[in-house]
């Protein structure tokens, strides 16, 4: 079974607060590649992350160093693309994660059978992407874990590309 992780397509990332025109971008080619990827692989596993933050959100360590109230549970920036909710259907699992990376993928992911290959879209490729995809090749050391780059855009161009080359030496594969 081969497993789909797309991490925070969420409109405060997107075209909201801290949305850029690299991350607007991305969402025609991650519903493509959902689309696609549900085609291929009828039984897959299929994961959305959602970043979630409360209202005392600037109280927090991250709230502090990015003083940019964004994913506040309920709210409008919170929720995911509506064109990429409706790629991914009924049959995924929604991960809430109130950090960068989901710390309890691994166990989620453990649950069902057994993972042939791991696939990345989303955004931040230099914060949550890179978080997640290394969250889950420590822990699935043998399953190869491959980053689609065109379904991915980063805080800017370069801590993009930066994150790429970053995950590729800790041999995942950028397809």
């Amino acid at each position: 079974m081969k497993a789909m992780i797309v991490i925070d397509m969420q409109k405060d990332f997107l075209t909201g607060v801290l949305g850029n025109p690299e991350t607007a971008a991305v969402v025609k080619p991650v519903v493509q590649k959902i689309k696609a990827f549900r085609k291929e692989n009828p039984d897959g596993l299929l994961i959305a992350t959602l970043d979630t933050h409360m209202e005392d959100y600037l109280n927090t360590q991250e709230g502090r160093k990015l003083p940019v109230p964004h994913c506040i549970r309920g709210t409008a920036g919170w929720k995911p693309d509506a064109a990429v909710k409706k790629a991914l259907g009924e049959n995924v699992i929604w991960v809430e994660k109130g950090t960068f990376g989901a710390v309890d993928l691994p166990k989620i992911i453990g649950k069902r059978r057994k993972i042939e290959e791991f696939l990345f879209v989303g955004v931040c490729t230099d914060i949550c992407v890179i978080s997640n995809a290394m969250i889950v090749k420590a822990a699935f050391p043998e399953v190869p874990v491959k980053i689609a780059a065109d379904c991915c855009a980063g805080v800017t161009p370069q801590s993009h590309e930066n994150a790429l080359a970053a995950m590729q030496v800790c041999q995942m594969e950028i397809v």
